[in-house]
């Protein structure tokens, strides 16, 4: 059965977050709030943790997960950017954009696209996943919480816990989620591409 923390949404409690990384650190899959919807997520090094979000979503291994970053500067340890992209980045950062990127050779395999060698990044605008990742120390791996045969993601922490609570380590509560998905980009050539349109799309049009 998942602990259950309620993390203030624009000053999230340091205590709580610091037992909520403890959990990651320990090989736990978290439900969490973001600014598009909610999500899952574990540490990058926790491949059992990984398969156990695979398994919940009942998707496949070549399905791509997205890295979940801090900051500008961390994105460049896993991906490369050139200078348009940096731009680009700078932009719409943070925010509820993902942002396909080429990715570095040493990106562990499991994180890349299998055939693209590609990598999606975030950075999310959003006080609670920020301050996971800060007191983390290092990118966390996520995927919005969409359930088998489900079209939208969940949006209440009460309603996850009692759908699968019991498959979680953690659920933190920042009260009511939305209900969009990210604007997908492709940032590997000269143009960027829109490969899904969601939130920040309005804000993309006056870039």
């Amino acid at each position: 059965m998942a602990q259950y923390f309620k993390i203030h949404k624009e000053n999230p409690q340091a205590r709580l977050i610091f037992q909520s990384v403890s959990i990651l650190r320990q090989g736990g899959v978290i439900a969490y709030p973001t600014d598009s919807s909610y999500a899952l997520g574990c540490c990058m090094g926790e491949k059992k943790a990984l398969d156990r979000i695979r398994k919940l979503r009942q998707i496949p291994e070549s399905q791509n997960m997205t890295l979940f970053c801090r900051d500008l500067s961390e994105i460049a340890s896993y991906a490369s950017v050139n200078n348009s992209a940096f731009r680009m980045l700078k932009s719409l950062t943070p925010g509820p954009y993902t942002f396909i990127l080429q990715a570095k050779n040493d990106v562990p395999k499991r994180l890349q696209h299998p055939k693209r060698k590609t990598i999606g990044i975030r950075i999310p605008n959003n006080a609670i996943s920020l301050a996971l990742l800060t007191s983390l120390g290092e990118p966390m791996i996520s995927i919005s919480l969409v359930l088998p045969n489900e079209d939208l993601p969940e949006t209440e922490a009460d309603v996850i816990d009692d759908k699968i609570g019991k498959q979680l380590d953690l659920i933190i509560d920042g009260e009511a989620g939305g209900m969009d998905f990210t604007t997908i980009l492709d940032l590997t050539e000269d143009e960027p591409v829109i490969l899904r349109e969601g939130l920040g799309l309005a804000d993309l049009a006056l870039n």
